[in-house]
């Protein structure tokens, strides 16, 4: 048995604008429903929406089947909990509030077995290696780790050259409501100097080699930041789109019957 192939890894490297959609419900059935769409990544966050080990490993089995290639959020960039995400067999990270080099480096070295990184050995129990029918595991595994770090305060802004720099990352994500927080403009992701600045540091990250990322789904928004170099964009959350959905849907039969007031991302 051979080692599941990274295709989320291999695209970044490509001119393709891959699209995605954030989970953050924490469901299996919903974490489906979303894989059937065809997105091409979708997100399962463990950093904000109410998920732990095991539902994780539920959606990222729900979602094998389909094109779709998940990505999971960790609440923090802990080297024991991304050893045992990688132990279920996500091959994609995306680490939030990185803010220096160093820490970067830390965390490349926790996605890679060693002489490498500093990865536990132990796959021959787990899901990532099939129970040890991928023979071949530890020899291969490293290829196969992408990791996507998210820039979001205005210290990880300020060093964003200094973590580019850092060999094995794969990517920044540019995480735009905690960004705009940090530069006293809570709420307001969208704000321009917030949306400059992001488009600013995709065309750092598109120069340094690198695959940007965001979130956003401001359609006019997302085609800036997609001429500036953002390879990976998520276009959606879950929760927001059933929030906005049954909203519409009431307000259609009893107009006013509930707040059409959702929140912007």
């Amino acid at each position: 048995m051979d080692i599941p192939f990274n295709q989320f890894k291999a695209d970044l490297k490509t001119d393709k604008t891959l699209l995605g959609l954030w989970l953050g419900l924490g469901e299996t059935f919903s974490a489906e429903i979303c894989a059937g769409t065809g997105f091409d990544w979708l997100l399962i966050d463990g950093e904000h929406g109410p998920n732990d080990l095991r539902s994780i490993l539920a959606q990222l089995q729900a979602i094998e089947p389909y094109v779709s290639q998940a990505i999971v959020r960790p609440p923090q960039g802990d080297h024991v909990l991304i050893k045992q995400l990688l132990e279920t067999g996500v091959q994609t990270l995306l680490i939030p509030m990185v803010e220096t080099a160093e820490q970067a480096s830390g965390l490349v070295q926790a996605m890679r077995y060693p002489p490498s990184g500093i990865r536990g050995v132990g796959a021959a129990l787990a899901r990532a290696s099939r129970w040890g029918r991928i023979q071949d595991y530890n020899a291969s595994a490293n290829d196969q780790m992408c990791l996507l770090l998210q820039v979001e305060t205005r210290r990880g802004y300020d060093n964003l050259d200094e973590i580019l720099a850092v060999e094995g990352i794969d990517g920044i994500f540019f995480g735009a409501a905690d960004l705009a927080a940090s530069y006293g403009l809570l709420g307001q992701s969208n704000h321009p100097s917030i949306v400059d600045a992001i488009a600013n540091g995709l065309k750092r990250t598109r120069a340094a080699g690198k695959a940007g990322g965001v979130l956003c789904s401001e359609k006019h928004i997302v085609e800036k930041y997609s001429d500036a170099g953002a390879r990976f964009i998520a276009i959606g959350v879950d929760g927001l789109l059933l929030a906005a959905a049954t909203t519409e849907l009431l307000n259609s039969f009893r107009p006013g019957g509930c707040d059409k007031s959702i929140s912007n991302y």
